[in-house]
């Protein structure tokens, strides 16, 4: 049967030479038209198609970033809103205020809760690198364990700003029944900038 395929084949090449030769040639020119025209192109599609890949990635971190620097200064600009809000409305104004605060406010509370009010002694410490000033409180009250506690409660709970630096508490005289209290209070107010 192969002898029989040979000859046919043969014959088929001979009588069509010329359309053989033409599809060769076809052959031959879709081979190079896609080696040199058609592949190319895929590949420089392909390189599009990633770099369009890529450029969507990066417009994304890009909008994230973005969307975390406005959430970033819309944070800043409440946190400027609510310590300008801090220094007005908190803070006392000035020295004045600040010892009104530190001397009457207390002398009110202690009354209020049955202490004895000794003393108060205040002095102005300026904050460094700060448009603060520090008004530093020493008070001495005396009274029993509950009025004390009910005391220091108050002035934790009281809307003013003060902090209770230190507290000392010891036996008041000899009978032993009355407590003296010594707190080392802070407050603070604007004042000028210092070095």
């Amino acid at each position: 049967m192969s002898e029989m395929v040979s000859p046919l084949v043969a014959r088929v090449a001979s009588e069509n030479k010329r359309v053989l030769v033409m599809l060769l040639v076809g052959v031959g020119v879709n081979v190079l038209l896609y080696a040199f025209g058609v592949y190319p192109l895929a590949q420089r599609v392909a390189n599009v198609s990633d770099r369009n890949a890529s450029a969507a990635r990066a417009l994304v971190a890009a909008r994230q970033e973005n969307g975390t620097a406005t959430g970033t200064l819309a944070g800043k600009d409440r946190a400027v809103t609510e310590l300008a809000t801090f220094y007005t409305s908190v803070l006392p104004r000035d020295l004045a205020s600040a010892r009104r605060l530190t001397h009457l406010r207390i002398a009110q509370l202690a009354r209020q809760h049955g202490l004895r009010y000794s003393r108060a002694q205040s002095e102005p410490v300026p904050e460094r690198n700060s448009t603060l000033t520090r008004l530093k409180t020493d008070v001495s009250l005396a009274g029993s364990y509950m009025e004390i506690r009910s005391f220091v409660h108050a002035l934790e709970t009281a809307p003013e700003f003060v902090v209770i630096d230190n507290v000392q508490l010891s036996e008041e005289g000899d009978t032993g029944d009355g407590l003296a209290l010594t707190l080392a209070l802070s407050t603070f107010f604007r004042g000028t900038e210092q070095p």
